[in-house]
């Protein structure tokens, strides 16, 4: 199959693209390195000519709630729209796992307005809601520096690895759409302090770690087990531990 991948230079994007041409797959990178634009259309009618699904992997910054929705719907709808007219069959959205738990997130407001904007959509779709990826905490622990301290909050995780949320991506692809979504998560949940300071650890890092709420990168709206997936996930096989074992990247 020839398949597109939005964002395909990016952290998940990247492994999807590797992913295909591993399955044997035509990969059909969308980014700008390519000529493409997503916010305004260039360059996207020429690239998905003669392709049957997208894998919209982007994850653009933003800083606000109004940003971060209205950077997402613009995102979705130029791509749909290019999608529609090229007669591509299939559009597979990566997104979040517990996306409507979390109240008061920029990036959850932009994914909740992705959503819509697939659902509502004339192509075909399937959205993999997928929980956070492996280095997740350590990543807050750099994020939230405090007088020398990562700073983590103690929160439950059932994370997953990059790798398998790129071969989801590849295997929703190249199955029918499911008009509708799915929750893919790791195999056990694990404490998000612990992990940052293995993952830390094992990449022979010394930042020291204090857990608490304040001034940490997340708010107390992701408290509790509010990212923990639906009980029908779907279950991937990588463990924390198999990550780290592997080298934590």
């Amino acid at each position: 199959m020839r398949i597109a991948v939005a964002g395909g230079t990016g952290r998940i994007g990247r492994l999807v693209v590797a992913e295909l041409e591993k399955e044997g797959h035509d990969a059909v990178s969308l980014t700008r390195g390519e000529g493409v634009d997503l916010r305004s259309g260039d360059g996207l009618a020429a690239r998905l000519e003669g392709v049957d699904a997208v894998i919209d992997a982007t994850n653009p910054p933003v800083a606000d709630q109004a940003e971060a929705e209205a950077t997402f719907t613009t995102i979705s709808r130029v791509l749909l729209e290019a999608e529609r007219s090229a007669g591509v069959g299939h559009h597979v959205a990566l997104s979040i796992a517990a996306l409507d738990t979390v109240r008061g997130n920029a990036h959850y407001f932009g994914k909740r307005a992705q959503e819509r904007e697939v659902a509502a959509g004339a192509v075909p779709f399937t959205i993999v809601r997928a929980t956070q990826f492996h280095d997740f905490p350590a990543m807050i622990a750099e994020w939230s520096v405090i007088d020398g301290e990562g700073v983590v909050p103690p929160l439950l995780l059932q994370p997953i690895a990059p790798a398998d949320v790129a071969s989801t991506l590849v295997a929703a692809a190249i199955s029918a759409p499911l008009q509708g979504s799915f929750d893919l998560a790791g195999p056990r949940t694990e404490d998000a302090v612990d992990m940052a300071r293995r993952t830390l650890a094992a990449r022979g890092g010394t930042l020291p770690l204090r857990a608490s709420w304040r001034g940490a990168a997340l708010g107390i709206e992701f408290a509790g087990e509010v990212l923990l997936p639906g009980e029908d996930a779907r279950i991937a096989p990588t463990t924390f531990d198999d990550w780290l074992a592997a080298g934590a990247r």
